[in-house]
């Protein structure tokens, strides 16, 4: 039994999710239906076809994904909160890990902060850099 028409109507389907989807999850896979496309035209047996299928898949999903999303998310724009990290702000209320309290402003907006150094307090006034951010708290580190 020829399954090129099978391979082909999995092809154009792998094709048209990504399509809607546009989130680089199928495209791997209509690359490996175009190599089972070809195995079956050759009339080679089911068994190389779906081997084919799956190898050829599997190689271009994980040789080619991380630079397909590195190129692709290379125009994102990150949210307001991403943005704040490498930028500076001021302590407004002492910074204190232990006691699980602190606030600092940037921006003119005011943010719950720790330290990002265990046991180190920051005193209000300070100025520290934004080093990240873990959940709704700014992770900081005293300006060097």
């Amino acid at each position: 039994m020829n399954y090129t028409i099978f391979w082909l109507v999995a092809l154009v389907l792998f094709i048209v999710i990504e399509i809607a989807t546009m989130g680089l999850t199928t495209i791997w896979f209509a690359g490996g239906a175009v190599l089972a496309v070809i195995a079956a035209a050759l009339g080679l047996p089911l068994a190389v076809q779906v081997i084919l299928f799956f190898i050829v898949s599997f190689v271009l999903l994980y040789f080619t994904r991380p630079m397909a999303v590195k190129y692709f998310n290379k125009d994102r724009v990150k949210t307001n909160a991403e943005s704040l990290v490498g930028k500076q702000a001021i302590v407004i209320s002492e910074v204190d890990n232990l006691q699980g309290i602190g606030q600092v402003t940037v921006g003119g907006m005011e943010w719950s902060a720790r330290s990002a150094e265990e046991g180190m307090m920051l005193p209000v006034g300070s100025v520290v850099n934004i080093v990240a951010i873990n959940g709704v708290k700014l992770i900081v580190e005293e300006k060097k």
